[in-house]
């Protein structure tokens, strides 16, 4: 009797194998009309990038919005067309199954969700469990996402559905699913069971980001993923909540200081602080704002919802003084109580700042997403636990969303504990800004569609203007000029006659250090093969056009990301090492800079991104110093000194240091 049902199983499971291959057919042939997900109203019928007037108009060729039911959906429908295919439905395979979370009632703000699968009888490596928000969005097989993907410069392998997964994990995450651990028997014939099943569980820590969503169990995995089944949809129990506020400098003096939070209201909020209150100003960002020319992950498949980004400034504060505040409203909900401390007014006798580069967001339920960044948690949890810096440079690449929207909110929560409490500055980089647009200096797809809007808007910085995200900032005794790399900085261009003449009026006795950002380098030793992808690290064309500058306004420390790892020159100018540093009984490079002679250069893109490894043949005499591991840039300004360390997040130790004196 064993013996035949045994046969019976083995016949039944190659039945189950020639269907699966006939629905995998079907999966990848079989088109029609992908499920729509309704999107923020468009503020203007034409194609403004950004939301304040500066209306850029691209001549689209493809109708990129129409009205359906009187709502604005965002469509490119020549890429939908071509793009979308219905999947097969393989829940006949799977008679038994049912899924099921342990969430009751509404989510909160930060809550962990296991999610379990059971009654599957064909447990496989494959299967996998999606995020899908909001949940009505389409789960369907888009073959070409697999090309939206990859021009980013994400290679790794990611699931092809029409809409981006928020995350998801394969089920083989339990040890015990594909082996069939603890099986369920669904039927017995003669008192033995001739049908049995499997179950597995995953865990999800999920975060407010405002829209409902659903736990979708996928069978064939990522690249031909059909739908088994779906729970029921959750529901944040306040979309509106006010959440993952950070702090920027306004200006020098330490006495205004900028609020910049999320929520799902567009009723204007307060913070309040001790000694007043200041109200938010609230903008948004709709998919027409995106890069409109040709099909991007921004405006299809992983555009999400923003919600309304809320900003306010605190005026009549002290410098270097700590202040306790809160925001939101009785309408949206209150945020917890929580400190935050001025920086140090220009010209003050100190100041300590964090520099680094390249950090995007991983998950710390171990779930995969698109352009994960193993060493972001690293960092970050490393910062959060120091106390002793003033302000945070975030040299370029932030999120590394680059057109997956729903990542900004991932990052915005991972950076809290540490943007919260300090001034948080940032540089745009090429993950933020670049697009073959007709706009962009560089025409890689590197943001994936984004062109800089969500980076503005989430992150607003004492620039000039919308779309020129150059500044420059002082505290203490530096001063900190920041330049775009991803916008003209060629010789009689608007950015280069701006930096030029912030470099001219620097005031040497007020501020003695002169620290210049930018994400680019002008000098790295490193090459990849992704440079196909995303371009050479050192663009040729761009030290002869800043190296001038640099030299001119004596320039003592530039910092740059882009390549992910660390390495430090001589004072270099045109490739040639004009100063090196002094060393002491213990290897400590002293840069005497009272003779001054050029830059000293530093790349710094160690806060996130898959690290790089240098080389180690071949070296040019100006690359001094070379590390691979995740940590930052750590920095002590005084009068006469200006001390800088590369600390290991991984270690807390100290990967390089020096100092510069006059």
């Amino acid at each position: 009797m064993t013996r035949k049902f045994s046969m019976l199983r083995v016949h039944a499971s190659i039945v189950s194998l020639i269907y699966i291959t006939l629905v995998s057919i079907l999966c990848a042939t079989v088109p029609s009309e992908a499920t729509r997900w309704k999107n923020p109203p468009v503020r203007n019928s034409r194609m403004n990038r950004f939301h304040d007037g500066e209306l850029m108009d691209h001549g689209m060729a493809v109708n990129m919005t129409r009205m359906i039911g009187g709502d604005h959906v965002l469509r490119n429908d020549l890429f939908s067309t071509i793009n979308r295919r219905r999947l097969a439905s393989c829940s006949t395979l799977y008679p038994y199954v049912a899924i099921k979370t342990d969430a009751v009632g509404a989510l909160a703000d930060v809550q962990v969700v296991t999610v379990t699968v059971s009654g599957v009888n064909n447990p496989s490596a494959r299967d996998w469990i999606g995020v899908m928000s909001p949940s009505n969005a389409s789960s369907d097989i888009c073959p070409n996402s697999a090309a939206l993907y990859l021009q980013t410069g994400d290679t790794s392998a990611l699931p092809l559905t029409c809409h981006y997964p928020v995350k998801f994990k394969f089920l083989e995450s339990d040890p015990g699913y594909v082996p069939c651990s603890n099986p369920t028997c669904q039927q017995m014939v003669a008192g033995v069971c001739v049908i049995q099943t499997c179950s597995g569980s995953v865990s999800f820590r999920l975060i407010n980001i405002r829209t409902d969503l659903t736990f979708v169990f996928f069978s064939g995995g990522l690249t031909s993923p059909c739908v088994i089944t779906a729970t029921a949809p959750l529901s944040f129990a306040n979309p509106k909540s006010p959440l993952s506020a950070h702090i920027a400098a306004v200006d020098s003096t330490g006495t205004q200081m900028r609020v910049t939070w999320v929520s799902g209201s567009n009723i204007p909020q307060l913070v309040a602080y001790t000694g007043g209150t200041a109200t938010s100003i609230i903008t948004t960002f709709s998919p027409a704002q995106m890069c409109s020319q040709v099909a991007n992950p921004a405006q299809d498949f992983g555009w999400h919802d923003p919600g309304y980004i809320h900003t306010a400034v605190l005026t009549g504060l002290t410098p270097s003084t700590s202040y306790s505040y809160y925001f939101g409203s009785a309408e949206a909900g209150w945020s917890k109580s929580t400190n935050f401390s001025t920086p140090p007014a220009v010209g003050a006798s100190s100041v300590r700042a964090v520099i680094y580069g390249d950090m995007g967001k991983a998950e710390r339920d171990n779930s995969t997403i698109h352009y994960s960044e193993p060493g972001s948690i690293t960092v970050v949890d490393a910062l959060a636990k120091r106390n002793d810096y003033d302000l945070i440079f975030h040299n370029g690449d932030i999120s590394y969303a680059t057109g997956f929207l729903v990542e900004w909110d991932s990052f915005l929560e991972l950076i809290t504990p540490i943007a919260s409490k300090v001034a948080y500055m940032t540089t745009i980089g090429n993950h933020e800004r670049n697009f073959p647009d007709g706009v962009s200096v560089y025409t890689k797809w590197d943001s994936g569609g984004e062109c800089g809007v969500p980076y503005e808007t989430y992150f607003p910085m004492p620039t000039p203007g919308r779309d020129k995200p150059w500044y420059s900032y002082a505290s203490g005794p530096i001063h900190f000029t920041i330049m775009s790399t991803e916008h003209n900085w060629t010789a009689g261009s608007e950015q280069y006659n701006w930096l030029q003449a912030d470099l001219a009026a620097v005031n040497r006795t007020v501020t003695p250090w002169i620290i210049f950002m930018g994400h680019r380098p002008a000098y790295s030793t490193y090459t990849a093969a992704l440079d196909v992808l995303l371009g050479a690290p050192v663009d040729p064309n761009f030290p002869p056009q800043i190296e001038p500058l640099l030299l001119n306004g004596k320039v003592d420390f530039a910092v740059w990301g882009h390549v992910h790892n660390y390495e430090r020159t001589c004072a270099v100018y045109n490739g040639t090492c004009l100063g090196l540093p002094t060393k002491d009984s213990a290897g400590f490079d002293t840069y005497n800079n009272a003779a001054y002679k050029a830059p000293v250069h530093a790349v710094i893109g160690t806060a996130g991104f898959v690290l790089s490894d240098p080389p180690t043949n071949n070296l040019p005499p100006w690359s001094l110093v070379r590390v691979k591991d995740y940590g930052y840039g750590y920095i002590q300004g005084d009068i006469t000194h200006l001390n800088v360390q590369f600390v290991s997040a991984t270690t807390g130790g100290v990967g390089d240091q020096f100092s510069f004196t006059r």
